[in-house]
């Protein structure tokens, strides 16, 4: 070592973000479990050497990331809903600065090996609940919003009954940025009944658990909305939130 060698300072986290990192890791530990209580703030306060009002702005972080709820007056271990995961992980991939052509291959790909599990596990509950969204978007056939919303809902239902729950987790924050973008294609390029015929021909096959011709359809329909993305000038190769 010599006398021109330079040291970074520290990077010394605030008490209250060492304080849900302290818990965050005991649940992620497993040493505290899914409905444990945890301490009241004045005994978790003395616990870990801070005061009561760090505790609770640490405790905060924890509740708004859904890994405690609180139940009365106290705050128990809980599981963040899918949804809630999702809506991080979209505004993560908005900060990462992640292009619409990267969005379309993830979707893609995962909307075809969901539709693939569908139709090994669909059972007539699913059947008849995707009839009744193809029903639905052919009455609503010139309502671009609602449109919109059906298109969401049917692969939302394809989901659903594919019974894959990780599948749900990873697909769900790249459908909440992805498919709400389609009202640019529906606008400009009035592609409403290509859609549904696109859904009524993957709805025929699954419902006769055809795997393979699901695969060709799916990949078909996801080609044909990247295309229509292409067709709207929309640069598939800037970060998604400049390229419209």
């Amino acid at each position: 070592m010599t006398s021109k060698t330079v040291f970074e300072k520290l990077d010394l986290a605030p008490a209250y973000r060492q304080v849900s990192d302290s818990v965050e890791k005991m649940i992620r530990s497993g040493r505290l479990s899914l409905g444990d209580w945890l301490p009241p703030e004045t005994e978790l306060a003395a616990q870990l050497g801070v005061n009561r009002s760090t505790v609770r702005e640490g405790l905060r972080g924890l509740e708004h990331a859904g890994l405690v709820r609180r139940d009365g007056k106290r705050l128990k271990v809980a599981i963040p809903h899918y949804t809630e995961l999702a809506s991080r992980a979209s505004r993560a991939l908005v900060m990462h600065q992640v292009t619409f052509r990267e969005l379309s291959e993830a979707a893609a790909a995962l909307e075809t090996i969901t539709a693939i599990f569908a139709a090994q596990r669909i059972d007539e509950g699913g059947i008849r609940a995707l009839e009744n969204n193809l029903k639905e978007m052919k009455a609503r056939l010139n309502d671009i919003d609602s449109v919109v919303s059906l298109d969401i809902e049917f692969h939302n239902l394809l989901a659903e009954y594919a019974d894959n729950r990780a599948l749900s987790l990873a697909r769900e924050p790249i459908s909440l940025l992805f498919y709400p973008a389609g009202k640019i294609i529906l606008t400009r390029l009035k592609t409403q009944k290509r859609i549904l015929d696109a859904h009524k021909r993957i709805v025929a096959l699954v419902r006769k658990h055809d795997e393979a011709g699901v695969r060709a359809w799916m990949e078909r329909h996801m080609a044909d909305l990247k295309r229509g993305y292409e067709r709207t000038g929309i640069d598939m190769n800037r970060p998604m939130d400049s390229a419209v």
